[in-house]
């Protein structure tokens, strides 16, 4: 396609321009701009056919997606609230944190008082200092490759991450595993820090 209204830009006769034309008739006959050009009216031709083919052509998919949020109002509370509502719908780069991740791991403890909460309490303390060495670059894996391993994500989506994220304590490993499915994360329980 743009070849070929380069070719039509570049036409220097009026007989080179038609014979263009016509060899391309189909791809200018859907757009709906077939007929007879002179060379001074080629670059209005060619804006033509490239309105049509950017705009006019997908008009109807727009307007197909406009119809479905307008269907429950959606649409107009979005154009009313856009500020509100931009955070979810669109997505912005934000650069995680420590914080980010332990907060959003929520930890599956043991009961109060017994002694794998202790265990895990202790894990809990190891996962926020490794994350913290994590944010500043002193590990060899940064907090986004964490998300990843943990959820299969690179990246926090704006509605949020679904299911919820679990952290969960292993006795039988001294190596991390993770279920990306159900965003399980499941730390080794140890005496020690070991990285």
């Amino acid at each position: 396609m743009g070849e070929v209204l380069h070719q039509v830009l570049e036409a220097e006769s009026e007989e080179s321009l038609q014979n263009v034309i016509l060899q391309n008739s189909t791809m200018f006959q859907t757009a709906g701009c077939l007929r007879g050009v002179k060379t001074c009216e080629k670059q209005a031709f060619v804006e033509e056919y490239l309105k049509w083919y950017i705009i006019d052509r997908k008009h109807s998919a727009i307007q197909q997606f406009k119809d479905g949020p307008a269907s429950l109002d959606f649409l107009h509370a979005l154009q009313q609230h856009s500020s509100v509502l931009s955070p979810v719908l669109c997505f912005s780069a934000k650069a995680l944190t420590a914080s980010d991740l332990e907060t959003m791991f929520r930890p599956d403890l043991s009961p109060s008082g017994s002694n794998r909460q202790q265990n895990e309490a202790k894990t809990l303390g190891f996962w926020a200092d490794y994350l913290l060495d994590s944010e500043e670059k002193m590990m060899a894996v940064s907090l986004e490759e964490l998300l990843m391993f943990a959820t299969g994500l690179a990246a926090l989506l704006p509605a949020g991450i679904m299911p919820p994220q679990r952290l969960e304590f292993l006795s039988n490993s001294p190596f991390p595993v993770a279920n990306t499915c159900a965003n399980t994360l499941k730390l080794p329980l140890l005496e020690s820090q070991c990285f």
